[in-house]
């Protein structure tokens, strides 16, 4: 029996702390559910992009965020509903400690607030390899801290022993918290980690299977997963409808008209459906394109891994076609394309590759050049740069990218400084900074965004059509950029 969105049971995987095995609960979880023939929604609270890999390859759909500083706590419930169209059940992965949200904000995108957000029961994972007794305390404290949230259950995670077991069990009984799961050490689940978390999916596939299927065996065999099932069906109806691309469009403000320069000519007008093809941009090929469907090309492979979902749904809602492209394998643009967005991921990891491929990176530098729209995100600042770690990169920013051992970390709230492809000047946008590399200069002329919180600084590149620079934004807090950006496509 399908369920609607609104109603679909749920649960939150979340823990006290980071590192207490949330991700192969979850994950495992979601794999296990699956193999017995539900449909399974996966979702993410934070901006992390990594963990939605996983929990796509255990489900077979998108995986999808959650972030109540992104996009607002208001747009949470309608981003789930809409993950979780058609699905039996729908397992949502917390962020760092339960009650742990943006510093200095409280509870905002905590995986608390989103778990009160969602009417969802929480499903606490316990680390308990050094602990016996306390576990009870450590348990208690949690499901009374906040009355609005409801810890309906524990996993115990990295039990040594039978006799192990026994105390931990014993202990919890007096917190009056089921226990719905216990899980022994077992290293072979263990998910590999760099710089910035676990390394993606798309890196090590074949490994990454073999882990998904590591995890739901030891969820299947060490959970209650009937117990697990009944508990998320005791989620409270959500109300409200699911968040749709094309409505959130019609919703958002109308993108202000480009601004000619003195004594410049006015910008051609958009070109009649039946009127005349527009001309191929530099770097691509000569396929034509409807004009009133601009092909907008969006950076995959192993190299640009970070992208949310909800960024394709509302380009493809502004009227583009949107085309994956991988600039590790991929020595031209896709045919027709327009517009380029490149997301995050991890170029310094694959500079060499990215730099052998010469043909791809003159290919959008003359796309760039020629004035096309490109928003370029973190990783894709760097790939526009002149070069990464001292290898020639796309040149298209005149600035220089290199690794670092300090880690930027942390939510943004900025504001855009000059108009763009993007965003209009004085768009205010939260973000959301995740990287060890430092660009040379950090802000061109035109900087891309003026930081508000928690520090005042400018950041980024605007120059012709691009909007490059290190925010990680969620375009469903303000569509209008999404539109912008196509419209500039057609007219540019």
């Amino acid at each position: 029996m399908v369920t609607s969105s609104s109603s679909v049971p749920r649960l939150v995987v979340a823990a006290p702390s980071s590192g207490s095995g949330k991700t192969t609960v979850a994950t495992g979880l979601m794999a296990a559910l699956t193999a017995r023939g539900l449909a399974v929604s996966p979702h993410k609270v934070g901006p992390d992009y990594i963990d939605p890999g996983y929990h796509a390859l255990a489900t077979g759909r998108v995986g999808r965020n959650l972030d109540a500083y992104l996009c607002g706590p208001e747009l949470i419930g309608p981003l789930f509903a809409h993950g979780a169209r058609g699905c039996g059940i729908a397992v949502v992965e917390g962020v760092m400690g339960l009650y742990d949200g943006a510093a200095g904000e409280g509870e905002l995108a905590s995986t608390a607030q989103v778990a009160k957000l969602l009417r969802a029961p929480v499903v606490l994972v316990v680390d308990a390899s050094s602990q016996s007794r306390s576990v009870a305390a450590l348990v208690h404290g949690f499901a009374s801290w906040d009355p609005e949230v409801r810890v309906g259950g524990v996993i115990l995670n990295k039990v040594a022993s039978d006799r192990h077991e026994a105390l931990l069990r014993e202990a919890l009984e007096s917190a009056g918290v089921p226990v719905l799961g216990v899980l022994r050490r077992a290293p072979q689940v263990d998910t590999p980690s760099r710089h910035l978390g676990l390394v993606p999916v798309a890196e090590r596939r074949d490994a990454a299977v073999e882990a998904v299927a590591a995890m739901a065996a030891q969820v299947a065999a060490g959970c209650d997963l009937e117990a697990l099932v009944a508990l998320a069906r005791g989620a409270g109806s959500l109300p409200g409808a699911a968040w749709d691309a094309g409505e959130a469009l019609v919703s958002s403000p109308p993108p202000p008209l480009p601004v000619p320069s003195p004594g410049a000519a006015p910008p051609d007008p958009p070109p009649a459906p039946n009127g005349p093809r527009p001309r191929t941009p530099p770097g691509s090929s000569s396929r034509e394109v409807p004009p009133d469907r601009p092909v907008v090309a969006l950076a995959g492979g192993a190299a640009f891994t970070f992208s949310y979902a909800e960024h394709s749904e509302l380009l493809a809602a502004a009227g583009a076609e949107v085309v994956t492209f991988d600039p590790l394998r991929d020595e031209e643009l896709p045919e027709g394309t327009r517009g380029l967005v490149i997301g995050g991921g991890f170029p310094e990891v694959y500079a060499a590759e990215l730099s052998a491929n010469e043909p791809l990176r003159k290919a959008v530098a003359g796309l760039a050049l020629g004035g096309a729209p490109v928003a370029a995100e973190c990783a894709g600042l760097l790939y526009l740069c002149r070069e990464l770690d001292g290898l020639p990169m796309c040149g298209v920013l005149d600035a220089s990218a290199r690794m670092s051992e300090r880690l930027t970390l942390g939510y943004r709230d900025a504001v855009a400084v000059a108009d763009s492809a993007l965003a209009a000047a004085g768009t205010r946008m939260r973000g959301h900074e995740f990287h060890r590399t430092v660009v040379e200069p950090g802000a061109g002329a035109a900087p891309a965004w003026g930081m508000r919180a928690p520090e005042r600084r400018v950041e980024g590149f605007v120059q012709r059509g691009v909007h490059a620079s290190y925010l990680h934004t969620h375009w469903a807090s303000e569509p209008g950029v999404a539109r912008r950006f196509v419209e500039r496509c057609r007219t540019s």
